[in-house]
This record gives structure tokens, C-alpha cells and sequence, in this order.
């Protein structure tokens, strides 16, 4: 008898460190609920004190020492997105590995002994590429988004069948962590009132194997977008508590009350501001939500890094507004993963307002900074253009079934030709050349969409257009294919007949560089450098990207993000786990520079001159 007793405790212990624990029965209440107006988790009342970090924007062998980050401010709960197009980039290919093993961060989340709420979309927001949309669903340009159109809701619905089988066994019926799921995201801001498509995630959902958990709606609009029996939360910016909650007071009478977002700071937008919002501010109505009984759930955290292209777009006052790199957001937790004032503040309250005592914030490893990282080998990408597609008419990078990075347009032309050159549709960011020369650029940012040209018979005409971010909110996502979504016209008439060059840069590693400077622009630079390493790892970093244009850089085969003069971000962070101490490779595509860039690597970022966010 004792020794199947020593058995079923070593079973009993090996699920609960996998994070599975399975084998103990659930009381009959379990799970969280309402009850009477509040939330009850077992029975008991619970205060939902939660921070949004998203697994894709923080490096995973850091998650750890950000989950310990979160439960040392107080918090008892992890919200986070899930990104569809990080998952499955081409139809019917799903990854949940290595940074995208979002079933390890929940994992992980249990085990420092925080919850988690989920926020599986399919559509997410959060500043974030077409708001975590896959660009393959723009390929039919007849596809609606975010509607009950099949071409849509088919692929949706299997993807959150197959996100099913990774996270349902999370649930905290099942003896993971998962207590609340969200649909769908912020409908009530999309300008649509459609209750069947709605009904439809919410199915999905549940078919999927949601059934166990809360789900809710989370929206900051004027109405919710919501459906009967959903519990509804708010979300709104600093400032705007008061105000929100009475809101939410009309929305759900009878509670209970909950800030889905509360935005404790803002993202940047390339050619304006950094955004920060006041600490003091931040805690002083933090202590008067905690004091109201109201739960919440800070956006961000810690916002992280956009890594690679996966930053958004806005269209607000009829601009298009594209996301630097940084998720910083001035969160709690900086872009690095360290403690702020704003962090300090807001765990000073949790822990007067709730009476814990709150384990000791963990110690943060230093900076480095490293000098005379030489780009000495290059290649112009004029020299290495991929076959091109003959068409009669212009494409989308979408029709080409890429997702991201540049196009290139060709023409010859055939006749003498002068006038005005104008671009109908350009998504985003366009330079223009004849027979290899620059002689203008176009930016959809500032409304540029023509420029005077003079072309003879048998010039070359080049139109290199990078997609600089979809846009993740609004009806405009609707339509936010990438390159020349209509024609371009010399005067007046349209030019036909193009070589379409699909530029996604996925194949840099088998480039052919030549030592030496590169003359030609746009270009690909290569160097390698050295990192000092103490202890197992070494420090974190941020490359400072002065000298560099506008373009895209990786390191170590991982892509860091976009660089672009116009700032406010001026540095991108460089986890040291990416870090080797001899031969790191740094690779930089730059539309605008030429020569030799020489660069270096700051202890601190530099994302720009700061200024109050007004969201």
C-alpha cells in the first residue's frame, strides 16, 4: 500500500511541475465566475489584478524573469494575445515552436503562480501587423474580414480549432491557468453591428474547447460589441477612470467592473513623438480603481518589441500612421525588461491597497555598449533581383503571395513620355528611378502619390515600394493590401506591362557580398563583432542606428526591426541571449545609405523626446 502511495505522489507531483495537473478532481464551482455581481474564482471572491505581456514581443528565454517581474509588482494574472499570422504564416501551417510556444508561456505563468486570461482573436489590435491577421487572406480581394464571409470565417474558425488543441488543456478546469477567454476584440470600435459574425467566434470558440472558461468582450468605444450573457470590461487611458467606469456602470448595471485596458501608457508612430504618461498620475488612479473594489489589467505591462515586421498601423484624421519597431510603451517594465518608476509606483499601491506582501523585485543584469561594429562587407540590391513576373497589369504583394518587406516595379518604355507621374494606391513608401538613378520619393504617410517625370523611349523606369506596416484598426484594415493596389499613369494615361520583382527578404544569408563599401543604394551591408559575455549570457544592448536611412536589420538570423531617420526611435533593442561572444553577424537592408556604415551599440535606448499621450 505504500508504495503505490509513493506512486501516485510522484504522479501527483510530476503533473503539477509540468503545469498539467490533471489528476486531482475539481470541485464543483471551479473556475472563475460571477456571482452576484462579482467575480468568484472556486467559490471565493477574487479582484482580477492583471498585466498584459505578450510571449511574441519578449524574447522566451526571458519569460521567466518577466513573469517573476510581474508577480513581484503584485499582480495575480497574465493577459496576453495570441497572433494568428506569427502561427500561420502560410495556410494550413501551423508553428508553435521555439518563440511561438505560447502553450510554454502559460505554462511558465502557472508555475510562478500567476493566471491568465486569453485573448485569442482571431482579430487582436494591439498595434500589431493587420491586428494579427495572416497577409494571405488578402490574396481574394474579395475577402471580408472580421465578417461572416466564408473566405474568412472557414480558415478563422480552423485556426482557433487548432489553437484549441494547444491551450484548451490550459484551462483551469483542467488543472492549467487559463480563467477567461475574450471574443473577438474591441468590435464595438470596428463601425459594424453584426451579431451574427459575433455569435460566430463565440461558437467557434466554444467548439474549439473554450467551454470551461469565462468569456467576455472588451471594448472602448461608445457601445460594446458584444452579445447577450457576455460579461463586458472598458478600455480607456490614463486620465479617463471616472468617467470609463460609469460607462461600464450602464453597460452591466450589476457588475462586476473591470478595465480590460488600462492604457498606463502609448505607442509611437514613425515622425511624431514618444509617448509617456505621468507615474504619479498613473498611481494616484490606480489607488482609486483598487479603493472602488474594481478589477484591472494594465496595457502594458510590458510592452516589449515588435520584432521583425510584425509592427501595425493607424489611420487616424485620414493619415496612415505606421508603428516603430519598440513596444516599449513606457510600461512598468521597460522595452528590456526593467523596473521604471511607473513599476515602483504602481507596486507601492497594489500593496497598500490589497494589504500583500509582495515577494522582493527581482535584480536586473546591466547593459553593455559596444563600439566600431564595421558593415564592411556589401551588395547593392540591384545586383541580386530575383526573377521578375511579367503582367499585363500591376499586383498586390498579396497576388504574389508574399506578406512583407519590398516590391519592385519595372517598366520600359516604349515611347518618349513627360508630365506627371502619379501612383494610384500606394502602399507605403515608394522611390522612384530612372535607369538606376533616384529621382524622388513618395510616402503614403504624407499623402505623396505623384511627382513631374521626363521619360525617353527605352529608359527604365523603377518604382521600389515597401510595406512600412498594415493597418490593425479600423475599417481600413479592410483593404490594407500592400505595393500599388491600383495604377500608375504618365501623363494621365496608364502604363501596362510591368516586371514585378518580389523582394520579401527571407534568402539574405546566400547573398554574394563583396568586401568594401556599396556605391549603389538601395543595399545590403553585413559585418560581424564580438560581445563580452559574463555569466551564462551576455548583457542586453540597443543598436544605434545613426547613419543608417530606411530599412530593416537582423542579427544572428533574428530580425530585430525597422530602422528609419525620422525617428523618434533612434536605437532597437538587441536581447543579449541573441548574442554570441565571437562572430556575432549584423545584416542591414537600407533603401537610402551608401558607403561603409559604421555603427555602434548604446547601454540605453533612444526612442525619442517624450511627450504626454492623449489616447
Amino acid at each position: 500500500m505504500s508504495s503505490l502511495r509513493n506512486v501516485l505522489t510522484g504522479v501527483l507531483l510530476g503533473a503539477l511541475f509540468s503545469g498539467n495537473m490533471m489528476a486531482a478532481p475539481a470541485p464543483a464551482n471551479h473556475g472563475l465566475a460571477v456571482e452576484q455581481g462579482h467575480f468568484m474564482l472556486d467559490g471565493k471572491p477574487f479582484r482580477i489584478i492583471s498585466g498584459e505581456m505578450h510571449y511574441a514581443r519578449v524574447p522566451r528565454e526571458y519569460w521567466r524573469a518577466r513573469l517573476k517581474m510581474a508577480k513581484a509588482m503584485g499582480l495575480n494574472t497574465i493577459t496576453t494575445y495570441v497572433f494568428w499570422n506569427a502561427h500561420e504564416a502560410t495556410p494550413g501551417h501551423y508553428d508553435f515552436s521555439g518563440q511561438n510556444d505560447v502553450a510554454e508561456f502559460i505554462r511558465e505563468a502557472q508555475q510562478e503562480g500567476l493566471y491568465v486570461i486569453l485573448r485569442p482573436g482571431p482579430y487582436v489590435c494591439s498595434e500589431w501587423e493587420f491586428g494579427g491577421f495572416p497577409a494571405w487572406l488578402l490574396k481574394d480581394p474579395d475577402t471580408k474580414v472580421r465578417s461572416t464571409d466564408p473566405k474568412f470565417m472557414q480558415p478563422a474558425q480552423r485556426w482557433l480549432h487548432r489553437l484549441g488543441q494547444e491551450l484548451a488543456p490550459l484551462q483551469l478546469t483542467h488543472g492549467g491557468n487559463i480563467i477567461a477567454v475574450q471574443v473577438e476584440n474591441e468590435y464595438g470600435s470596428f463601425g459594424k453591428d453584426d451579431s451574427p459574425y459575433l455569435q460566430q467566434i463565440r461558437q467557434g470558440l466554444l467548439d474549439s474547447g473554450f467551454d470551461t472558461s469565462l468569456l467576455f468582450t472588451s471594448d472602448s468605444a461608445q457601445q460594446p460589441g458584444s452579445l447577450p450573457g457576455l460579461l463586458k470590461v472598458i478600455n480607456f487611458g490614463v486620465g479617463h477612470a471616472r468617467e470609463k467606469f460609469a460607462k461600464l456602470h450602464t453597460w452591466q448595471s450589476t457588475g462586476p467592473y473591470m478595465a480590460g485596458e488600462y492604457w498606463v501608457g502609448w505607442f509611437d508612430h514613425w515622425g511624431a513623438p514618444h509617448h509617456v504618461a505621468d507615474p504619479k498620475k498613473v498611481a494616484s488612479e490606480l489607488t482609486w480603481m483598487l479603493q472602488q473594489g474594481y478589477s484591472v489589467n494594465f496595457y502594458m505591462f510590458h510592452g516589449g518589441t515588435s520584432f521583425g515586421w510584425m509592427n501595425g498601423a493607424n489611420w487616424d484624421d485620414d493619415n496612415y500612421q505606421p508603428d516603430v519597431t519598440s513596444y516599449d510603451y513606457d510600461s512598468p517594465l521597460d522595452e528590456s525588461g526593467r523596473p521604471t518608476p511607473k513599476y515602483n509606483a504602481m507596486r507601492q499601491v497594489i500593496a497598500k491597497e490589497t494589504g500583500a506582501t509582495l515577494p522582493p523585485v527581482p535584480a536586473t543584469p546591466s547593459t553593455q555598449a559596444i563600439d566600431g561594429i564595421k558593415l564592411d562587407e556589401a551588395v547593392s540590391l540591384w545586383d541580386v533581383l530575383p526573377t521578375p513576373t511579367a503582367s499585363h497589369e500591376l499586383k498586390t504583394m498579396e497576388a504574389l503571395d508574399q506578406a512583407y518587406g519590398d516590391i519592385l516595379y519595372r517598366k520600359r518604355m516604349v515611347t518618349d513620355a513627360s508630365g506627371e507621374l502619379r501612383i494610384d494606391g500606394l502602399h507605403d513608401y515608394a522611390l522612384v528611378y530612372v535607369n538606376g538613378r533616384l529621382v524622388g520619393t513618395l510616402d503614403r504617410r504624407l499623402k505623396q502619390d505623384h511627382l513631374s517625370l521626363k521619360l525617353a523611349k527605352g529608359d527604365t523606369l523603377d518604382l521600389l515600394v515597401q510595406n512600412d506596416g498594415r493597418i490593425n484598426f479600423g475599417e481600413k484594415l479592410l483593404a490594407e493590401r500592400k505595393g500599388i493596389l491600383g495604377s500608375v499613369s504618365l501623363q494621365g494615361r496608364a502604363l501596362q506591362d510591368w516586371q514585378i520583382y518580389s523582394l520579401p527578404f527571407t534568402g539574405n544569408s546566400a547573398l554574394n557580398y563583396n568586401r568594401g563599401p556599396c556605391r549603389h543604394a538601395p543595399c545590403f551591408y553585413r559585418g560581424t563583432f564580438n560581445a563580452p559575455v559574463s555569466g551564462s549570457a551576455a548583457a542586453d544592448t540597443f543598436l544605434d542606428t545613426a547613419g543608417l536611412g530606411k530599412g530593416f536589420v537582423w542579427l544572428n538570423g533574428h530580425p530585430l526591426g525597422r530602422v528609419w531617420s525620422i525617428g523618434p526611435q533612434r536605437t532597437l533593442y538587441v536581447p543579449g541571449v541573441w548574442l554570441k561572444p565571437s562572430g556575432n553577424q549584423l545584416v542591414v537592408m537600407d533603401l537610402l545609405a551608401e558607403g561603409q556604415p559604421v555603427l555602434a551599440t548604446r547601454k540605453q535606448p533612444m526612442l525619442g523626446t517624450p511627450t504626454v499621450p492623449m489616447p
